[in-house]
């Protein structure tokens, strides 16, 4: 017992962990004393083995868990010790960080949205992937109509119905569902990406379209030249900006007009097509054409875009380069 009393002592003594370690190696190393007292169990009777073996076990057993506790004891009063003298910073420093721009597309969409937004029109949206009925049929381009060679088209494989799926070509098939799921006075636009097969410095496959569309009782050419004037002067931000109409073809509108804007003196530049819609069309929705006519207009995004802000080469908004959109591109703030 005087020995279990003195290594007791001993370790609530230890003031450090390699002093604890000391007392246990003192206690249970190859010397220590509670191993040279259990080397002597070998000359003792079975008896007096058994009686003194579980009397080592329980003593064992005592000792290792002060040794436990005080260690324990010793790691947490340590690590609080480091913790109230040393001043390691483990913030990584700072580093300086670029800004995102806005790319000019979104910033022409935006422009496009709020001034439309500001004559009372909505915006509508619509799948890329389209119905043959939405894409062509319904905006009066039967099977066999040879509009539809106008258009560099991508047909997806046929599937189980009968009915051809499409990339779609433009953006009218909005116009389509809208009148079909609503009543007059409609008045939309549907901006979105568009799909044809065409790739140069002003065609790629993929590209964005905005088309309109107006359709109520007393609705007439007159509302749709205001309309686009109006938006166009302040689209380009010049209120003089002057436009010329010529009449056109399109198989959903008649009459037609492709309109092109007095650019840089005397250049006359296209930049959209219009016209009125269609009987054809109206009938096709479910609306009495005796009743209600409208108008339609639709442009190219990119087109506006590269107009507006000097952007020679179409392909140049597809390629991901960022010297090109640190260039264009418009920061938050400039862009609110």
């Amino acid at each position: 017992m005087d020995l279990k009393n003195q290594i007791l002592t001993d370790i609530e003594n230890a003031s450090s962990l390699q002093g604890l370690e000391d007392v246990r190696v003192a206690a249970f190393g190859k010397k220590g004393a509670i191993t040279e007292l259990m080397k002597d169990l070998g000359s003792k009777t079975p008896e007096e083995r058994r009686e003194m073996g579980a009397a080592f076990n329980i003593l064992k057993q005592e000792l290792t868990d002060a040794l436990d506790t005080r260690k324990q004891m010793l790691e947490e009063a340590d690590l609080t010790a480091r913790l109230t003298t040393e001043t390691l910073d483990v913030s990584l420093p700072p580093r300086p960080v670029a800004s995102g721009k806005i790319h000019p597309l979104s910033s022409v969409m935006d422009q496009i949205i709020h001034i439309f937004g500001g004559m009372g029109f909505t915006v509508a949206e619509g799948p890329d992937i389209e119905e043959d009925f939405y894409n062509f049929t319904a905006l009066n381009v039967p099977a066999e109509h040879p509009a539809r060679e106008m258009q560099d088209t991508f047909y997806l494989p046929p599937g189980a119905t009968e009915q051809p799926y499409v990339l779609r070509t433009h953006t009218s098939p909005v116009q389509i569902r809208t009148m079909l799921k609503g009543e007059p006075p409609i008045r939309i636009i549907a901006p979105g990406r568009t799909f044809r097969s065409d790739y140069d410095a002003t065609h790629t496959p993929m590209f964005h379209q905005v088309e309109g569309i107006v359709v109520d009782k007393h609705t007439h050419m007159g509302h749709l030249k205001g309309c686009l004037e109006e938006f166009c002067r302040l689209f380009f931000e010049d209120p003089a900006l002057k436009l010329r109409f010529r009449p056109s073809y399109f198989p959903f509108t008649e009459p037609s007009a492709e309109v092109d804007i007095q650019w840089k003196g005397d250049k006359w530049l296209e930049i959209l097509g219009c016209g009125m819609v269609h009987p054809n069309v109206l009938r096709n929705c479910n609306i009495d054409p005796d009743v209600y006519q409208g108008f339609a207009f639709g442009m190219g995004i990119e087109r506006i875009t590269m107009l507006k802000y000097g952007i020679e080469d179409l392909r140049l908004f597809f390629e991901s380069d960022l010297r090109w959109l640190n260039h264009y591109g418009f920061s938050v703030d400039a862009r609110e």
